[in-house]
């Protein structure tokens, strides 16, 4: 390896050695990534032998698609010895990159996915589709299915409450799906941002009586009351009394501030059978995260109508 009488290489000499072109050289070298010894009387840049192996970091860097930012925070952190917290920037950097490198494989995957829906389609739906999907960002966001609900729940709810509910009510889309869970997703979306018919989407008679701190009761109840139920239709029982249907109850009865009576019973089965349904966006979900070709898995929505159907059978059998 050759060097100058004084011991610094010319820029096309630097170059060659790690195998690079000049105009590489010069772009590090412009960005402050890459610093010269000195100049030359002619201008010219001039390296120390140190600049090589710097150099073939920065490469070994930039092959991992680390953006320049975070390249000049790793080598500055080398340049001041490192201390306590050596490796710190390279393992953040690493770890950004992974994270976006997620996103992005994810953002293939549906868009594969959502191109073989368009294309084995039959020809006649084929231009619903696209709207459908095209509506759809890649990789999909849930905010609307969330901002469907916020605005569903009642006002002033606690946000501790809230978010507990929205973590079981929106579901998230699979990072490898088939055509038909993106086809699912893309209904979902257009069902929660589609507007809806009349000026004020239609509410539960509990979010009118039991009010925003009565709802946070009740709906921590229904919580645990629909993993129960979960449990029933796994084994596919047909809806029945017992510690699910109890637990259903007794949310109602904890957010209204009463008894849980036959009577109660008897008027809380009319009163859920009346009450606005959003069945279409249960049915969805179900599509979503079940498997392809597996066992349907329970919702809030199914472990809802398994629970009302054993309240309606329970409330007309004591009448």
């Amino acid at each position: 390896m050759s060097v100058s009488h004084d011991g610094l290489w010319g820029i096309g000499e630097l170059a060659e050695h790690a195998g690079v072109t000049v105009k590489t050289v010069r772009f590090y070298s412009d960005r402050g990534l890459l610093p010269e010894a000195s100049r030359s009387a002619g201008g010219h840049r001039r390296y120390g032998p140190g600049a090589l192996d710097r150099l073939r970091l920065i490469r070994s860097l930039r092959a991992l698609d680390l953006p320049v930012s975070e390249v000049r925070r790793i080598l500055d952190e080398e340049d001041r010895g490192g201390g306590a917290d050596a490796g710190s920037a390279l393992e953040d950097a690493v770890a950004g990159r992974l994270r976006a490198l997620g996103s992005e494989l994810g953002a293939l995957r549906w868009r594969e996915a959502a191109l073989r829906l368009v294309r084995d389609c039959p020809p006649a739906e084929r231009a619903d589709r696209l709207l459908l999907v095209g509506a759809v960002p890649a990789p999909p966001s849930t905010d609307p299915l969330a901002r469907f609900w916020r605005a569903w729940l009642p006002p002033r709810m606690p946000a501790r409450s809230v978010a507990a509910f929205l973590e079981v009510a929106v579901p998230q889309p699979p990072g490898d799906p088939d055509p038909a869970q993106v086809l699912a997703f893309a209904r979902l979306h257009a069902l929660t941002t589609r507007p809806c018919p009349g000026a004020v989407r239609p509410q539960p008679e509990a979010h009118r009586r039991a009010g925003a701190r009565g709802a946070a009761v009740l709906y921590t109840g229904l919580a645990e009351a629909y993993e129960l139920a979960g449990v029933q239709l796994r084994r596919d029982r047909e809806p029945r009394p017992g510690e699910a249907l109890d637990g259903f109850v007794a949310a109602y009865a904890s957010a209204y501030g009463t008894r849980d009576t036959p009577d109660f019973r008897r008027v809380l089965a009319g009163q859920l059978a009346a009450d606005p349904r959003l069945d279409r966006y249960w049915e969805l979900v179900a599509e979503l995260v079940t498997p392809p070709g597996g066992r349907p898995e329970p919702t809030p929505g199914s472990a809802h109508d398994w629970l009302l159907a054993a309240l309606a059978a329970q409330a007309a059998a004591a009448a």
